[in-house]
Parts: structure tokens; C-alpha cells; sequence
């Protein structure tokens, strides 16, 4: 059992001991809200960005859908300022509004009432993706219109700031002054409205799988980022629950996702930045998804990563890109088989930050993870 490795400690053991009780209980075909001791099953999952974004949310979620065979999947977060990247069966797609759980066929596709909505884009993903008849678009949506993009590409957004210009900020300022359109005033969205908190709520209810899919990262957050280097609102998990209409009490675990490495796009600190070219040399250069600007990169902060796993009340931790620290990792699903230096840079980040790293990302594709849940 993995509770039982040696050199963890305690409540990282708890935990997975904790995990596989409850995963025997789910995969016996039981009530998934059934208790067993001090474990209560509960079938809704956060995910959430620890740094600046770029972590690879899209990939974990992705993995998820597919593993874990999620029943739906909601959007939170800000809107289509928000790149994630997904990878499987050969196919890259880069998303800013779809949930990335669409690579499994059988789930639902939900936007939460918080999230902004660029209707172009996310039609075009929808029909992209081949996922129209999923889609789920909550009536209540703030509607991102061409002003809203106009303001964010000019003035103090773009010069200081270094906005995505993708009309976030100023959509949510209209929306805070009750000017914005919804999405119910719109026909073209009229196939696609739904009641996104009913139907996640009902979910959870009758005991089906149901992920929120946050956006941006936690040091992005208006209140807890690098104000005013940030976004428009609060992405931190709490957030990420009201935008879709999900109380507290509904939510069993919060996976925290962190890069091996660190970066951010635009302007604002980060700690122990490294230049371009040495970052080109570490094999960390990386192009943002959707304004195409190089990221800015530096080592792994665990001072970030500890107060990040507190904001977000974490249950458990995923890190993406083990492989571009240790390439010897490339494409390993078991955590055996990983190099001595990312089993011991694993163990550091989990004695820092005192939640399991549950799942290790191992290369760009979907499936290319190790899973220590089970």
C-alpha cells in the first residue's frame, strides 16, 4: 500500500490510507457517500493552479476525466484569459473556455454563472472538440462583448498591467456596475443555456463524479495574488465553488497543481526569476496559450507552494513536468520506476508542504502520469 512507504510523513500516510479506503468503496460499486471510519465519501473534486498558471491544470483534469470517468465536469474561474492545453490520441487542442475533461466522451460540459463568456470562442471550441451536445452554459454568464476586448488591449490594462487582453477585466468591472449582457439574452447561445448549479448539485447528490475546473493560478487571485499584477476576481478553490454553485460541505478533495519549475506571463514578481536564456538552456521556455507571450521562468518555490496548499485548503498535490527536471522520468506511470532525484524532489515537496503529491505528470499526453491514488 503507498500510505506504507518509508521516509513520509505521518499525515501524508494518513492520507493515502484514507484514499484507498475510499477508493474501495467507489470501485465496489458502493453508496460513493457511504462512510468508512473517519473517511466520508464524497464524489466532487476542485482543481486549482498553486502558482501563476501555466501549471498544467488541463492535463491533470484531462487525466481525470479519463481515469476517473467523470460524470461532469464545470468551469469556474474568470473566462477566456485562461489558456489550457490538452494532449491525447495524437491530437493537441488548446482550450480557454471548454472544460478540459471533453477527451472523455461521456461527460457532461458545464460553465458556471461566474465565468465570463466569449460566445465566438466557445462555440468554436464546442464544434472543435466535437462536444456541442454536452455543453452546458449557465443562463446567468456574463457576455464578453468587442468593447470590453478594446478596453483591455489599450490604456493602463495593456501598458502596465500586460493584461491577456481578452476583455476579462473590463467585463467584470461592467458586470460589478450591472451593466453587462447574460447569457440568456443572447440567441445564439440559446441551445446551450443551462442551470449549472442545479445540475452540478443534483449531481453530487445522486452520488455521480463531478470535477470543478479553476482557472489561472492562486498568486493571479485579486485578494491573495500579486495585486496589482493579477486578475479580475478571486481564483482560489473557495472561488472556484461559488462561481458554480457549489457550497463547501459538497466538496471532498482539492488538488493543488504545481510545475516542477516556476512561471508567469506579464508583468508582476517572481521570486528567483531566471533569464530567457538560461531558461531556454534548462529546457523551461515555454509560449503562453493564448497571447502566445514567453513565459517567465524560475525554480520551484516552496514558500509559494506552502501558502498556496493553505489558501486553497488542498487535500493533495499534483506536479506536472517531472520529465523536463528529470528526463530520464520521461513517460513513466509508476513511481517505482522514477530516478532517484525526482523520487527525492517529490518527497521534499511533500515534507514542505505536508499534502501527498498524488499525481506526477510525466510527459505532455493525457496518460502520461503516475497515479499514486490507487
Amino acid at each position: 500500500m503507498i500510505g506504507t512507504l518509508d521516509g513520509r510523513t505521518d499525515n501524508v500516510n494518513l492520507f493515502f490510507d484514507k484514499y484507498n479506503a475510499k477508493n474501495f468503496i467507489m470501485t465496489n460499486d458502493l453508496n460513493k457517500n457511504a462512510s468508512l471510519g473517519d473517511v466520508t465519501i464524497m464524489p466532487c473534486s476542485v482543481v486549482v493552479c498553486g502558482f501563476f498558471g501555466d501549471t498544467g491544470k488541463g492535463k491533470v483534469i484531462s487525466y481525470l476525466a479519463l481515469k476517473d470517468k467523470l460524470d461532469v465536469a464545470v468551469r469556474a474561474g474568470v473566462g477566456p484569459n485562461a489558456g489550457h492545453t490538452v494532449i491525447h490520441g495524437g491530437h493537441t487542442y488548446r482550450l480557454s473556455m471548454l472544460p478540459s475533461a471533453f477527451v472523455y466522451e461521456k461527460c457532461r460540459l458545464l460553465i458556471g454563472p461566474g465565468v465570463l463568456v466569449n460566445p465566438d470562442i466557445l462555440i468554436r471550441e464546442a464544434q472543435d472538440t466535437k462536444s456541442e451536445d454536452r455543453v452546458g452554459i449557465d443562463h446567468q454568464c456574463a457576455i464578453i462583448e468587442a468593447r470590453h476586448i478594446e478596453t483591455d488591449k489599450a490604456g493602463y490594462l495593456a501598458t502596465e498591467i500586460r493584461t491577456t487582453g481578452t476583455g476579462t477585466g473590463p467585463c467584470n468591472a461592467e458586470r460589478a456596475l450591472r451593466k453587462v449582457k447574460l447569457a440568456k439574452d443572447l440567441p445564439s447561445l440559446k441551445k446551450y443555456l443551462a442551470d449549472a448549479p442545479l445540475e452540478v448539485n443534483e449531481a453530487i447528490d445522486r452520488g455521480k463524479n463531478v470535477l470543478i475546473e479553476g482557472t489561472q493560478g492562486t498568486y493571479l487571485s485579486l485578494y491573495h495574488g500579486t495585486y496589482p499584477y493579477c486578475t479580475s476576481k478571486d481564483v482560489t478553490a473557495s472561488a472556484a465553488c461559488s462561481d458554480v454553485g457549489v457550497g463547501p460541505k459538497k466538496v471532498d478533495d482539492v488538488i493543488i497543481v504545481f510545475k516542477a519549475f516556476t512561471t508567469r506571463v506579464g508583468a508582476g514578481p517572481l521570486p528567483n526569476e531566471i533569464s530567457w536564456e538560461e531558461a531556454e538552456r534548462r529546457g523551461w521556455a515555454e509560449i503562453a496559450t493564448v497571447t502566445g507571450r514567453r513565459r517567465r521562468a524560475a525554480p520551484f518555490s516552496f514558500e509559494l507552494a506552502k501558502r498556496a496548499v493553505m489558501l486553497n485548503s488542498a487535500t493533495m498535490a499534483a506536479i506536472t513536468k517531472i520529465d523536463v527536471l528529470f528526463p530520464e522520468c520521461k513517460g513513466v506511470k509508476s513511481y517505482d520506476r522514477l530516478s532517484q532525484g525526482a523520487k527525492d524532489f517529490i518527497e521534499k515537496v511533500e515534507k514542505e508542504i505536508k499534502i501527498p503529491v498524488a499525481l506526477i505528470g510525466t510527459g505532455p499526453d493525457a496518460l502520461e502520469m503516475v497515479d499514486r491514488r490507487t
